[in-house]
């Protein structure tokens, strides 16, 4: 099977339960994904018409036979070369079922090419007789079918075939060169032989991939790097589920440390079906908000969540004379020095999904450091509470946003230049713009370039939409393919990008 078949079965029955019953699980989901009855048509398209017509050329093998002609005697005849070079596939249905899904491409016409020869002997001339030739052969109403059928097992789909067919309902024969017009009716005979030949080699085929993708799916990680830090938990929980006209599975979702054999479980989500308000959708991919919790405190227990401001779009905030008026005592004992911001995150933030909105509550302390010739001295340190609200979009294949601030608070957690009236500080400017032109936009190049949706390499999300409620983000999408050049050198799952490289 082809390198492109191989890509369109996998995407397909990635999204292909087998079994109508939610099996329990030890593990919680966190990302909950469905296939619509568009995204199912979709899908079958290019299984159907990529995949099947992927199949030529098809090489079959050779067919010999002997007749008995009266006044001739034995005739042997032998067809090589035999070749499928093209498959047409006017019509397919998806339709799923209690144990599996069944694919049916009807309709189909399939042309062969081959070679044909004969020979044999006879008491009327003292020489063995031959002929040889070519013949263009048409198959028509041929129907193609597949049950597949796919389990969970241990955090990886496990894909079986419970049936497999390939059945002709006609052939006709035309043969070319030397006196074919002579055994037309004799070579007729060997419709049905050929016809075997096609329904079997077709079927084999189709089962010698179907056995490839499962070895393949079994070999997929379990986990998507995401940078040098964090990894994205793709493992499977519980067998797939199917309606009518949806397939659904869910994966665990959380983020983990990268090359880390251990996933955390320490979240309770409340299972929600996935809903798109608008129902052409192709594609549904919910996420709890405990997602971006399990990044968040991923990150922050990597000390990821801290760094020195030395910089600022208004320069005079790193030098004590911009804080003369706010905190006199500060500039009084270091009269002009220059300054750094020594920013760290006491605690993850904490991020919460609304029906209109995503929030977080930012925990940081901020040291200041007064630079002394070669010498840094911390010398007051502030504890801030950061209210932000976020927006969020989609930007390729990755769930991207912002934040902006809508609100903080300030306490004093030490000093060594004597107490500090805060409420000057608050009341001033000056720390609202250290926050909104220092800390925040730190942070939005990062969620600007987002994090990595569950998405299979070579699709791509279009005219996405997304819809907040209580404590979940529900991205609802169409999506296009597109073949990569070289499907053999590329990953099935691919999501880097320049920021989580």
């Amino acid at each position: 099977m082809r390198p492109s078949i191989l890509l369109i079965f996998t995407a397909f029955l990635l999204f292909t339960p087998s079994q109508t019953t939610q099996l329990q699980s030890t593990e919680s989901s966190f990302i909950s994904i469905l296939i619509s009855s568009q995204g199912l048509d979709f899908i079958k398209n290019l299984l159907v018409t990529k995949a099947i017509s992927s199949l030529t050329p098809l090489q079959l093998p050779q067919i010999k036979k002997f007749v008995k002609i009266p006044f001739v005697g034995r005739v042997d005849i032998a067809f090589s070369n035999i070749t499928i070079y093209h498959i047409d596939v006017p019509s397919s249905i998806i339709a799923p079922g209690d144990t599996g899904v069944a694919i049916i491409a009807s309709g189909t016409t399939c042309n062969l090419s081959m070679h044909w020869h004969y020979s044999y002997d006879t008491w009327l001339v003292p020489i063995q007789i031959s002929d040889s030739g070519t013949a263009q052969v048409q198959v028509e109403g041929m129907e193609v079918g597949l049950t597949l059928g796919l389990e969970n097992r241990e955090g990886s789909m496990k894909l079986s075939v419970e049936d497999c067919g390939c059945y002709v309902e006609d052939i006709s024969i035309k043969l070319d060169g030397g006196a074919s017009w002579l055994y037309q009716g004799v070579v007729d005979a060997f419709a049905e032989q050929i016809g075997s030949v096609v329904e079997s080699t077709i079927t084999k085929k189709l089962k010698e991939g179907i056995i490839k993708l499962d070895s393949f799916l079994q070999a997929l990680p379990k986990e998507i790097p995401v940078d040098d830090i964090a990894s994205l938990n793709v493992t499977f929980v519980n067998d797939p589920l199917l309606s009518n006209s949806s397939i659904g599975f869910d994966i665990n979702g959380l983020f983990t440390r990268a090359n880390s054999s251990a996933f955390p479980k320490y979240y309770q989500f409340s299972k929600r079906p996935v809903s798109c308000t608008d129902p052409s959708k192709m594609l549904g991919i919910l996420l709890d908000e405990d997602v971006l919790n399990s990044a968040s405190a991923l990150y922050f227990n990597a000390e990821f969540m801290q760094w020195i401001v030395d910089k600022a779009p208004d320069q005079s905030l790193l030098n004590t004379a911009g804080w003369r008026f706010i905190i006199p005592q500060l500039y009084k004992k270091y009269p002009n020095d220059d300054m750094n911001m020594n920013i760290s995150l006491s605690t993850p933030p904490v991020i919460r999904v609304s029906q209109n909105n995503v929030d977080a509550i930012i925990y940081a302390d901020l040291i200041i450091d007064v630079l002394e010739s070669e010498e840094v001295i911390p010398v007051a340190c502030i504890s801030l509470v950061i209210h932000v609200s976020g927006s969020v979009k989609i930007s390729g294949n990755n769930l991207a946003g912002s934040v902006k601030l809508d609100d903080f608070t300030m306490s004093l957690k030490w000093s060594k230049i004597g107490n500090l009236h805060l409420f000057l500080v608050q009341k001033k400017p000056v720390m609202w713009t250290l926050i909104e032109t220092v800390i925040l936009p730190y942070a939005n190049v990062h969620l600007g370039k987002g994090f990595p949706l569950p998405i299979i390499h070579g699709f791509t999300l279009q005219n996405a939409e997304i819809i907040f409620s209580y404590s979940k983000i529900t991205v609802c999408s169409d999506v296009a393919f597109e073949e990569p050049h070289n499907l053999t050198q590329l990953p099935f799952f691919s999501y880097r990008n320049t920021v989580w490289l």
